[in-house]
């Protein structure tokens, strides 16, 4: 080997041979507050209609059934977080299977994708009706006619401006989610921040109001204040169902559970905690709690007050009315003028078309993680998850969601009713499965877990899941309710379910003999350069390059993601293709067949689920070099780090494994590598070994520091100004000497003796 490098040994230009960056799909990661706000867009965007469809089914007592709904959601939510502890890629899919096998599995993501794909266009309708109702109500203050209203009194007709507005925001969002999710999650906490503005002046103004005017509460929620209306002609909105014409719902537990199942879309998204749950920030467990603390303080505030407040300040014989936009009502029923309650009530349908529409995007967000996590299980075709080129962003999956949606809302025509109906369905039996899902994994897997749902007891040495089990059998109950009074959401998410189930076992026996290999593989985008600078991987000065070949054995990388703080420096995770001999063939065969294996593709596989479950970013590169240690060094410089960490060899001690990389640091000429020195050698118990590169102070004997002092002791009686490193330096040169004397054998002894 050369003393002297000009250029970098990593590079083998004769064959084209180049550098490989890999970036996964939606490797960002994101705060607890984006997390919260994410399925906030979802969960509190149904406060704008739930007090609609609830009233509508059940009567005035529906406000006490939204908050019951509200206060089970907390327990659910629960469920959620012990899932997300123990699969960092969780949700309803990967938990089902893990408990019930995958048939199971596959039903339940099924039901769970009807919930996604009807989100979208039950908000962005309900954001066109808002939107609709003000500019009509407007025109109507303002005499102006409407000569395109349906009724003749409308200045635009409802449903199909809802439709297009519906439209045009599932586009909006398409978008968004083209180019990522950090971008996304920017947005809603942004509608989010405006939303807590508007409830703070909602419950504010409602008091004032209830304060001017005292209004009694909701009827209390018994069966003989339950009002589920006369049979209803058309198909689906009849709130019985076919319980309509028996006598169960007479019987007051079952009315209380039909009641109850009316209002339980109120909870929806929380299978969004999930999915979002991967892009959480160190650290995760802390932050997922936290997230969920914020989701059920603010949907208790708005969905629930929203609820009440509509019922006791809106009259009784104006609020029909406003059933597919409650909150308008409420607003023009506010004490105060005219013009005030005007300005008030188009901030709520602006606030509400944000939020609303926030829901679109988070149904695309669901979907999509839903479906990466049954593509990485090789139920669809590697097809589906191949990364967008320039955003790295499964925009195969992303385009077919928006595509559903698109064919939903126009079939719907705008109806919300009839789109919460068959809402609930999804909604209901993905909880279902999940906490079911849970309840046997406890005992399947009865490990220790980091966070569990509360409520456990120990009978016999056997732990029983009391609270687990007591929201899986709730949940099913209010299932089975569902299933005989919710006649659209039976019928249509029956089959939605089942055309998606027929799709997965499909294609997932389409791929078999591909999925034994490659199931649970990560895609990548990879782009090759010549040469390894920070711009091109993207980092920061002073960050840390972490060496791996062996992706069984990646502690070294989970004790640096532990230890490294992301606001402060960047880690890259490399990999040395090492080239014997050489190359052969064109360079798409050399990058096809060289660079980026199976291999490489395991080991940043498992890499960023350690990324993932750390909630810190990662880097990742591949250099083919013929030597590995020249490669490591020269990219540690290259890319001006100041640690580099890498596992024991199993060939060599610590030792000669730092001296190794070492004399190759000295070989080096360039300038930058006086930023590198630092060396981290860490052994699979945790321990590291820690060597500094280059000049640095060494670590000196206690009794060669005494040797020193008395030696300076001795020769300062006759020079006192003589210095302690007077004495180190006259020694060093007086060894100088010695090692180009005949003498140098000699001293060469006396050295590997001590």
């Amino acid at each position: 080997m050369p003393n002297e490098i000009s250029t970098p040994p990593t590079v083998v230009a004769r064959n084209g041979m180049k550098v490989v960056v890999a970036t996964s799909v939606m490797l960002s990661f994101i705060s607890f507050w984006r997390a919260a706000a994410i399925v906030l867009n979802d969960l509190a965007s149904t406060a704008y209609y739930i007090g609609g469809i609830t009233e509508q089914a059940i009567g005035k007592s529906a406000p006490w059934f939204v908050l019951g709904v509200m206060l089970f959601s907390y327990a659910v939510r629960a469920v959620y977080v012990e899932s997300c502890v123990m699969f960092v890629r969780g949700g309803v899919y990967r938990v089902v299977k893990e408990a019930m096998g995958g048939t199971l599995a596959k039903l339940a993501v099924s039901a769970l994708l009807f919930d996604y794909i009807l989100t979208g266009p039950i908000s962005g309708v309900s954001a066109g009706q808002y939107i609709t109702g003000l500019i009509n109500d407007t025109a109507r203050q303002f005499g102006i006619g409407g000569h395109f209203g349906q009724l003749g009194t409308d200045l635009l007709p409802v449903h199909l401006t809802s439709v297009i507005i519906a439209l045009a925001i599932t586009f909006y969002f398409w978008r968004l989610n083209i180019i990522g999710i950090h971008e996304s999650s920017e947005r809603a906490l942004r509608i989010m921040q405006v939303t807590t503005v508007m409830v703070a002046l909602i419950v504010i103004w409602s008091v004032i109001t209830l304060i001017m005017h005292p209004a009694a509460l909701p009827p209390t929620p018994i069966p003989s204040h339950l009002n589920f209306g006369e049979a209803a002609t058309e198909f689906g909105k009849d709130p019985l169902g076919w319980l309509r014409h028996t006598s169960l719902p007479s019987i007051g537990l079952v009315g209380l559970m039909v009641a109850f199942g009316h209002s339980v879309l109120a909870m929806s998204g929380e299978e969004s905690l999930a999915q979002v749950a991967r892009e959480l920030e160190h650290p995760k467990l802390q932050n997922l709690k936290r997230a969920g603390m914020v989701i059920f303080v603010f949907s208790m505030v708005f969905t629930s007050l929203a609820s009440f407040f509509a019922v006791m300040i809106i009259p009784d014989e104006v609020r029909a009315k406003y059933y597919d936009n409650l909150l308008s009502g409420l607003a023009m029923s506010f004490v105060g003028p005219l013009w005030l309650k005007l300005l008030f009530q188009a901030f709520v349908v602006i606030v509400g078309f944000l939020i609303l529409a926030g829901a679109v995007n988070t149904a695309i967000i669901g979907s999509n993680g839903v479906l990466n996590r049954v593509s990485e299980d090789g139920v669809l075709t590697d097809w589906f998850r191949l990364p967008q080129k320039k955003y790295g962003t499964t925009y195969r999956i992303i385009n077919m969601v928006a595509l559903l949606q698109v064919v939903t809302i126009i079939v719907s025509m705008g109806d919300v009713l009839v789109l919460g109906e068959a809402y609930a369905f999804g909604v209901i039996w993905s909880f279902t499965f999940m906490s079911g899902s849970m309840v046997m994994l406890r005992f399947i897997r009865p490990a220790a877990r980091e966070w569990k749902v509360p409520g456990n007891l120990k009978i016999g040495g056997v732990e029983i899941p009391f609270g687990l089990m007591s929201v899986a059998l709730t949940l099913l109950a209010l299932a089975l309710t569902n299933l005989m009074t919710k006649q659209v959401a039976t019928v249509t998410g029956i089959a939605f379910t089942l055309g998606f189930f027929i799709l997965f076992a499909v294609s997932e026996r389409a791929t078999a003999k591909k999925r034994a290999a490659n199931a649970g593989l990560d895609k990548f985008n990879l782009v090759s350069e010549q040469t390894v600078s920070r711009d091109m991987i993207g980092v920061r000065p002073g960050g840390v390059l972490v060496t791996a070949r062996d992706y069984n054995n990646l502690h070294y990388l989970r004790k640096v993601l532990d230890e490294v703080n992301p606001d402060e420096q960047d880690v890259t995770v490399m990999t040395v293709r090492v080239i014997q001999g050489p190359g052969s063939g064109s360079e798409e065969q050399l990058y096809e067949d060289e660079l980026f294996t199976d291999y490489e593709q395991r080991l940043f596989t498992k890499a960023v689920a350690v990324a993932e479950k750390a909630g810190k970013q990662i880097k990742l590169l591949v250099v083919p070099s013929n030597s590995a240690f020249m490669a490591t060094v020269q990219t540690a410089i290259e890319l001006e780090c100041a640690t580099l960490v890498a596992g024991v060899s199993t060939k060599m001690t610590t030792d000669e494994q730092a001296r190794v990389i070492g004399d190759v640091w000295e070989q080096i000429k360039d300038e930058r590598k006086r930023k590198l020195r630092v060396l981290k050698l860490i052994h699979p118990d945790g321990l590291e070994n820690i060597y500094e590169l280059g000049a640095h102070r060494p670590n000196v004997k206690a009794e060669d520091v005494e040797l020193v002092h008395k030696l300076w002791l001795e020769l300062s009686r006759e020079h006192p100004t003589l210095h302690h490193n007077d004495v180190v330096s006259l020694a060093l040169q007086r060894l100088t000497q010695d090692l180009s004397s005949s003498e140098r054998a000699e001293v060469v002894t006396q050295i590997k003796k001590l």
